[in-house]
């Protein structure tokens, strides 16, 4: 059963990493585009700008799980090279159960009602003219929370890695 969650949890990764790469190429094109319009052609279009902003929700709201798996989190730790080997294995379980869990559940259950209201009405940009999809972009909200939940218990799941 663990070899199965730690296998799907790998393969939601993947799809975290795929997303992650394809909304920083869309937004690297996107605010490549805007410049030359603007600067090369006194152009713009308010489609490639709200374009450019949701890919960039995207890749921050989904870095977060990817950023996670990779141990790319930030550590407040003064004592812990003094500390026993084992300290850094519970300090995980203790962050995951205390902080981690609650954070990201919550995250993740306080925007169902918006994402839901987002949903019926197909909510779209402010802008007069601008791209549709506003919902979208917010279903990523509830995904990350899900994901770095599940990241981190694969986190604590993982047989403790030995050496240096």
């Amino acid at each position: 059963m663990r070899r199965i969650f730690l296998s799907i949890c790998k393969v939601l990764d993947r799809f975290t990493v795929a997303i992650c790469a394809l909304a920083c190429a869309v937004l690297t094109g996107a605010v490549l585009g805007i410049v030359i319009l603007r600067f090369g052609f006194d152009s713009g279009f308010i489609q490639l700008q709200n374009l450019a902003g949701y890919a960039f929700a995207i890749l921050m709201i989904l870095s977060l799980p990817y950023c996670l798996r990779r141990g790319g989190h930030v550590r407040v730790e003064v004592m812990s090279e003094r500390l026993p080997s084992g300290y850094l294995r519970i300090a995980d379980c203790v962050a995951f159960v205390a902080f981690l869990a609650p954070v990201f559940g919550l995250l993740a259950w306080a925007s169902v009602p918006d994402l839901l209201y987002s949903w019926s009405i197909r909510e779209g940009a402010i802008e007069t003219g601008g791209l549709g999809g506003v919902f979208l972009v917010k279903s990523a909200v509830p995904l990350s929370g899900v994901l770095m939940i599940l990241q981190g218990f694969a986190l604590l799941l993982e047989p403790e890695v030995t050496g240096a």
